[in-house]
């Protein structure tokens, strides 16, 4: 039944968008908005339901071509590995330290640890963008974002 790749991760993403779609129906909805805080999760994940039906019906073949593009050397699965444990990292200071502060040092951090060198650039860059996100959420948006260490 399950003859290609891309059938047996269809299967996996398909249970998890079931799995999400659980999770996004118990998103509490409030009375007077127009656009309730449910809407975005339940969209993606019908999307992602309907991409991983696609995906499972797609007319892929494997050859040994293929399966050659897919091995992954062992530097790049460090890469991947370190940059998982930034995002985790970065899940477990966001409340702790804030929205500024955590995405100013993700950035900057992961941006020296994929090799890129100019420090200059890096530091003005993973300041800017954090601060002026900040900025746009909270003053534009009305969305409060985690404050953490810093007095805003």
């Amino acid at each position: 039944m399950l003859r290609t790749l891309n059938q047996k991760i269809s299967i996996v993403l398909f249970f998890i968008a079931v799995l999400y779609l659980i999770f996004a129906y118990q998103i509490p909805s409030f009375p007077y908005t127009e656009v309730d805080a449910d809407v975005v999760p339940k969209s993606l994940g019908y999307l992602l339901i309907f991409l991983s039906l696609l995906l499972f019906f797609s007319k892929d073949e494997e050859s040994e071509e293929k399966k050659e593009e897919r091995k992954i050397p062992k530097k790049e699965i460090g890469m991947l590995l370190g940059i998982g444990a930034f995002i985790l990292m970065y899940i477990m200071f966001l409340v702790v330290l804030g929205f500024v502060v955590t995405t100013v040092l993700f950035i900057y951090l992961c941006s020296w640890f994929l090799g890129y060198k100019n420090h200059i650039v890096n530091g003005i860059v993973s300041i800017l963008l954090p601060v002026g996100l900040y900025f746009m959420f909270t003053e534009f948006l009305k969305i409060s974002l985690p404050s953490g260490i810093l007095p805003f």
